[in-house]
């Protein structure tokens, strides 16, 4: 399913920099200035750093914190290996509450940083639109753990995929994939007459028209199309969707209306399983769901982590740094998007004056690079979306998601 071999010569690998498994507890470390990941740097090193635009607070915090301390794990560990030598990395994380202009304005913030040269983010596809034009007027790279909207590097017309951005590029597959890989495995399972909601948001009304087309395709049926962007739209979008009796529900949002929804649906006696995609595949979605969660679906990118190999030393080196927050759903691929900027600056960085003066070179390079990741291999094709279409359906038992089928769209 995914090949372990490293590139040949001519591609950026991270070597040993990704594969450091430990870096002691956070008790062990010594005191570092704020932001810095770790380290303190020397008087004879420049310093660069890496920014996070993520949810840090507010009802999406749980990803956004996962995606915060990865980065800061693998800006540590970069620096612990003296990764790219003369040159001290620090992490300046910035909270974006999922709110697109939020996000606009952490961005302005950290482009006007002169240290900055490029930027893990945003977890929202709407907050990346936002986003993405500040960043690349800088020429600063952006990697996203998490964003799925597939017009983000391919631009509006699906028939005519054009580049949006040079410096944008992401290291999740998207909901041209993942949208029709649920409805395949719903179809499959048994699922043919169906309801679709979305929440009005870039990211749940893409995966939602995927989700729906490929229904349609597979020959199943789509018994209704709602929107609730709110959970007073509740009450009437259940009784409009129970009215014609469909055997699943599927929800394009996160999992801050997801679970609330889940659970209204099933009180009022709509009792059929609810589907969505990576934005529900989090711990969170249980707990707001609560016991008749069972049987709930989600799909979301990649394999499950735990079960990987690969993400054996992320995981390790992730428990042993101590954080208070879990890793959640984009926690390893957002070490990944980290370890993916590494990898480049050890070749922008080699001679720049400046973090500022290797901005448009650290764009260059990671469009190269190509290594074995937490989450498996790591590469980007010509439009900046990963080489990796691996997906994972979940299914709530017993108050924990257990993974069901992990492959590739057919």
């Amino acid at each position: 399913m995914i090949n372990r071999r490293h590139a040949l010569a001519g591609v950026i690998s991270i070597g040993a920099t990704a594969a450091l498994a430990g870096c002691g507890s956070r008790a062990e470390t010594p005191a570092a200035p704020a932001g810095s990941g770790g380290a303190s740097a020397s008087a004879a090193n420049k310093i660069a750093k890496i920014g996070v635009i993520a949810p840090l607070s507010g009802d999406l915090s749980a990803m956004g914190l996962g995606i915060r301390n990865s980065v800061e794990l693998a800006i540590k560990q970069a620096n612990d290996a003296k990764a790219i030598p003369g040159w001290t990395l620090q992490l300046a994380a910035e909270d974006d509450t999922a709110t697109a202009n939020v996000g606009a304005n952490a961005a302005t913030k950290l482009k006007a940083d002169a240290q900055i040269v490029a930027v893990v983010g945003t977890l929202n596809s709407g907050v990346a639109q936002s986003v993405q034009p500040i960043l690349a007027g800088a020429n600063i790279a952006m990697v996203s753990p998490a964003n799925t909207n597939p017009t983000l590097t391919k631009g509006a017309d699906a028939a005519a995929p054009k580049r949006t951005y040079a410096n944008y590029f992401r290291v999740c597959t998207t909901d041209d994939v993942q949208g029709p890989f649920a409805a395949q495995y719903a179809f499959e399972a048994g699922f043919k007459n169906v309801a679709v909601v979305n929440d009005k948001k870039p990211y749940g009304l893409g995966l939602a028209a995927e989700f729906a087309k490929k229904m349609k395709a597979l020959g199943g049926t789509v018994v209704a199309e709602e929107s609730a962007v709110k959970q007073e739209d509740f009450g009437t979008v259940i009784a409009n969707i129970k009215a014609k009796n469909p055997q699943l529900v599927y929800y394009g949002t996160e999992y801050q209306l997801a679970g609330p929804f889940s659970r209204a649906m099933k009180a009022a006696g709509l009792n059929v399983p609810l589907m969505g995609g990576d934005g529900i595949y989090d711990d969170n979605f249980i707990k707001q769901a609560g016991s008749t969660s069972n049987g709930d679906l989600a799909t979301s990118v990649g394999a499950p982590v735990e079960k990987l190999p690969s993400a054996k030393a992320f995981i390790d080196a992730y428990k042993a740094a101590g954080f208070k927050d879990g890793y959640s759903a984009y926690g390893a691929y957002a070490y990944d998007a980290a370890n993916a900027i590494i990898a480049a600056l050890k070749v922008s960085l080699a001679s720049a004056a400046s973090a500022e003066a290797g901005r448009q070179a650290t764009v260059d390079a990671i469009g190269k690079v190509s290594f074995d990741g937490a989450t498996g291999k790591v590469g980007f094709d010509q439009y900046g979306d990963a080489t990796a279409k691996v997906l994972t359906v979940y299914t709530v038992e017993g108050g924990k998601w257990i993974d069901k089928k992990t492959g590739e769209l057919k």
